[in-house]
């Protein structure tokens, strides 16, 4: 692979969600998402439930931070918008790109819009299609804490397998907490998708 795959933003568009490129009008619904509680505990932002959200609100951090996502040529972060409120939900990432090893890593935050309702594990499914197909990447790997099944089993739904396990990886409320490491293989993944 020669240049960066990530230099192009595209979008992509699903049944119940679309991923596109941020806009100005995703950073309301973006820092609402970002200073919900269970967000916060999933992702591991934070290592107590009295810790309040790292982006308590709309700043020049957070809009220059969503405002530059569309620029970099080494990542891909695309909004998820939910088809039927055209309301911007949450955002996937494919990161930690390693060209040589035609790898990358991979992240999925939602909101409490769009929870329960199938956005993620469509976002994960419509995200690897273009890493595997469109990109021509070989692996995405993510981790994924061992309090958060329903994420897991988002991630099997759309592919991904259990590597292994990072024993005691966070602390959260003085306990400690597993990350299981998962990736999808090209190969593999056109015979679940």
């Amino acid at each position: 692979m020669s240049g960066s795959p990530f230099a192009a933003k595209p979008t992509l568009i699903g049944p119940k969600v679309s991923l596109r490129p941020f806009r100005t009008e995703d950073l309301e619904p973006m820092a609402a998402a970002l200073a919900d509680p269970e967000v916060l505990r999933l992702t591991g932002s934070i290592h107590s439930s009295a810790d309040g959200s790292p982006w308590p609100q709309i700043d020049d951090r957070m809009r220059s931070w969503y405002g530059s996502r569309n620029d970099q040529p080494d990542r891909l972060d695309l909004a998820i918008v939910d088809n039927a409120t055209g309301r911007c939900v949450g955002e996937v990432v494919l990161n930690e790109w390693e060209p040589a090893n035609e790898a990358c890593n991979f992240r999925i935050l939602i909101g409490p819009d769009g929870r329960g309702r199938g956005l993620g594990t469509e976002a994960t499914k419509l995200i690897l299609r273009y890493a595997f197909t469109t990109l021509g990447l070989h692996r995405v790997g993510l981790e994924v804490f061992a309090f958060n099944p329903r994420a897991q089993r988002v991630y099997e739904k759309a592919g991904f397998k259990v590597e292994g396990v990072k024993r005691d990886a966070l602390k959260f409320d003085d306990q400690r907490v597993d990350s299981i490491v998962m990736s999808a293989l090209s190969p593999e993944w056109t015979e679940v998708a």
